[in-house]
């Protein structure tokens, strides 16, 4: 009977980490970092969640084997059925023990922890959520998102999902890790330092919010960490770039010996150099440029001091955007970026399937992929679909897209083996990409795309179907592509 075989199981894994645990350190000097475990990218022993001394015994040499990729997975999933009887998935609410660094309408800021015991990597995610620059547009945002400045309706639990989840199936590397999850409530992607000064007004305290948060982890072990990742989706993407060496040197200063490192996920904005009105009245559809130099002021934000030492004064705006704060950074990022990000298009008033294309929308469209693709050709660790898509690490199926046909997870092992292999002096391994840009020149010309949706009716729509109701001229883009319009329509449908 599988149930009492199970159980069996988890009793006598229980009775074994029970003896095993005061040998962690001699188990930890005889995990290699090149050991498969469930958790690849750890770099360091798990006694409690993974145990490979347990299962693996001496199958260290096949690490490519397909067996034991499977047995790996295999163990992990019955671990993690083990531990749901004795731990709870959700990550809890706690509120920062600072009463002075508050989200923008003065409530506290807080964040969503789930300790793994054992574990000595850390996954601190920042959401998004765009921003607001100036009070009318605020004023708007309060009304119309209030969770993206207050925290008075925030749930007491949350569930990870893609990248934060709890589940080997889900997430085969960062399963067992602590994860971290601090709502976006400050409304200045991540920088501001700005206290509540009158009643009427708003904080900005985004940058405080996160150096709080890691003041508040210390009790919690975070000084015991080897690996810290700061990932963030949109504005959390951005927050990363803008936060992540203020991180690793406060971690340093609280005496963590850990290498802290950065996953921004759909945070690599373009500033946009086409002529815009001076004013607009919708965040939205401003310019990132516009809104970020009014914001700058208002936020009292913190700019990295090694990118602002690049422009002059008054141009600090432009360390926003991540092909120009990108090599500043010391720490090791990596960037996931949608070619044809949505946001970015929004920002250009296209939001595809609400009304006909122009041929300068159109153009814009081809040419968002192509500034992007350059824009990445010197990130040393990236995963850029062709897709028409915002955001990816936090689905539930981000597992699903591939590029050249790894995926990110794939690709995210890679990385981590690398950046182990360099700090051991190791050569690296073979046939582990981690910079992987579509060619395809089509938005969503990959054939791992997610599904698209008409904007207007959320119908599902395929890309063909979504470009002829914007009024798509298949002869014109033939004719500039260089292609047949019948090879045209072929690639639109098939990904490529």
């Amino acid at each position: 009977m599988r149930f009492p075989i199970t159980l069996g199981f988890c009793t006598m894994f229980g009775v074994t980490v029970a003896l095993t645990r005061p040998q962690s350190k001699v188990a930890a000097r005889n995990t290699g970092p090149n050991r498969r475990t469930p958790s690849p990218s750890s770099g360091e022993s798990v006694p409690l969640a993974a145990h490979p001394q347990l299962a693996l015994g001496n199958l260290t040499a096949a690490e490519d084997n397909d067996n034991l990729v499977s047995n790996v997975r295999t163990l992990a999933q019955t671990l993690h059925q083990c531990s749901k009887s004795t731990s709870a998935e959700e990550m809890k609410l706690n509120f920062l023990k600072s009463t002075t660094v508050t989200c923008n309408d003065g409530t506290p800021a807080g964040y969503y922890l789930r300790v793994s015991k054992g574990s000595r990597r850390w996954l601190i995610f920042l959401e998004g959520g765009w921003c607001c620059y100036n009070k009318e547009s605020c004023d708007a945002r309060y009304r119309s998102i209030p969770r993206l400045m207050s925290s008075t309706d925030w749930p007491l639990t949350q569930k990870g999902s893609g990248i934060l989840s709890a589940d080997p199936e889900e997430n085969p590397q960062w399963w067992n890790a602590n994860v971290v999850i601090v709502p976006y409530c400050s409304s200045d992607v991540w920088s501001g330092t700005a206290p509540k000064a009158r009643q009427a007004d708003y904080a900005f305290m985004g940058s405080l919010i996160l150096r709080e948060v890691i003041k508040d982890l210390v009790p919690k072990g975070i000084k015991l960490a080897k690996i810290v990742m700061l990932a963030g989706t949109s504005a959390g993407g951005t927050g990363v770039m803008l936060n992540i060496e203020r991180i690793a040197n406060l971690l340093t200063q609280l005496g963590a010996d850990v290498q802290v490192r950065g996953l921004v996920d759909s945070g690599w904005f373009l500033d946009n150099k086409q002529p815009r009105q001076n004013e607009c009245t919708d965040v939205t559809s401003c310019s990132p440029n516009y809104v970020i130099k009014k914001g700058l002021r208002l936020w009292n934000a913190v700019i990295p001091e090694r990118c602002r030492q690049q422009f002059r004064r008054g141009d600090e705006w432009q360390c926003f955007f991540g092909y120009r704060i990108y090599p500043t950074l010391k720490s090791p990022v990596f960037v996931v970026q949608w070619l044809f990000d949505e946001e970015q298009l929004k920002m250009e008033n296209i939001q595809l399937g609400s009304h006909s294309l122009t041929e300068t929308q159109w153009n814009y469209i081809q040419n968002l992929g192509r500034d992007l693709r350059n824009s990445l050709r010197d990130v040393s660790a990236v995963f850029a679909p062709a897709c028409l898509s915002h955001t990816l690490i936090s689905r539930s199926n981000w597992l699903d897209f591939q590029v050249r046909g790894t995926s990110l997870s794939r690709a995210l092992q890679c990385w981590d083996r690398s950046l182990q292999e360099n700090k051991n002096s190791r050569p690296a391994a073979r046939n582990c990409s981690f910079h992987l840009i579509d060619q395809c020149r089509l938005p969503h010309c990959n054939p791992t795309c997610p599904a698209l949706r008409d904007q207007v009716t959320g119908q599902e729509v395929n890309m063909v179907q979504l470009l002829m109701n914007m009024g798509f001229d298949v002869q014109r883009i033939s004719e500039q592509l260089g292609v047949a319009p019948r090879q045209l329509l072929g690639m639109l449908s098939n990904g490529g």
